[in-house]
């Protein structure tokens, strides 16, 4: 994310309070030992549900990133566990999946690193402001970034919302929007076989070098190389899986 890496295995698992442009990449599997895992979508409602249930004290200040590493509990581990059984009686899923999403939610929320996560729940904090700041920014990253106009969005200064944004993601808005934009630019690469110069200018750049130059530096290698370098990835993944 950004600048900053991110390492888990099978003993850990990763909370993300807010959608941010992630890069990942499995670094251990065989066919033997596949890498296997689940992505469980937490809705914020039933976040705050789960935390007014809780009946504890949040502190009304708290930083950190929207990004955590927790070590994994065996209880968690049980809950989703028995969530996923569920797929065996299609039956019991209408009746017994909520109880068991909101237990796992509350075991996350057990973990003492993700206070962020309650704070990105609570109706009108500071976080909660942020993720809507995130959330414009995703949909709109192709229009000139004016902070301005975030933090009147955010109902925050201009300084506050730098503070708190970057505390949360680890980024400047600017550098935000950038990280989005080149992502973006380089699945439209990959997948809808344009030229590096109409992809930038599809995802927001109105300079061609520019956007080189700003790619480069993310990736390491110009479009067109690093297309090359993508591409073979991709036919090589799906020969291995075709065997």
């Amino acid at each position: 994310m950004g600048e900053e890496s991110y390492k888990y295995d099978s003993a850990n698992y990763l909370t993300a309070s807010v959608h941010l442009p992630i890069t990942g990449q499995v670094i251990k599997a065989t066919s033997e030992k596949p890498y296997l895992c689940v992505n469980l979508q937490l809705d914020m409602n039933q976040v705050f549900e789960v935390i007014q249930s809780m009946n504890q004290e949040i502190p009304k200040h708290s930083s950190g990133r929207g990004l955590v590493i927790n070590p994994k509990s065996e209880s968690l581990l049980e809950a989703v566990i028995r969530l996923i059984k569920l797929l065996e009686t299609p039956q019991d899923i209408p009746v017994l999946a909520a109880s068991i999403h909101h237990e796992i939610i509350y075991r996350v929320l057990q973990n003492d690193q993700n206070g962020t996560l309650k704070h990105f729940a609570l109706v009108g904090s500071q976080y909660q402001r942020i993720a809507k700041v995130v959330e414009l920014l995703n949909h709109e990253y192709r229009k000139p970034l004016k902070v301005e106009e975030l933090a009147k969005e955010a109902r925050m200064s201009s300084s506050s919302l730098y503070h708190y944004f970057k505390e949360a993601t680890g980024m400047s808005p600017i550098q935000y929007q950038k990280q989005i934009r080149l992502q973006e630019a380089r699945r439209l690469l990959l997948t809808e076989n344009l030229e590096a110069a109409e992809a930038a200018f599809q995802v927001g750049y109105e300079s061609p070098s520019h956007f080189s130059r700003e790619y480069r530096r993310k990736f390491g290698l110009s479009p067109q190389e690093r297309l090359k370098t993508d591409t073979r990835i991709f036919l090589s993944i799906i020969g291995r899986s075709l065997m």
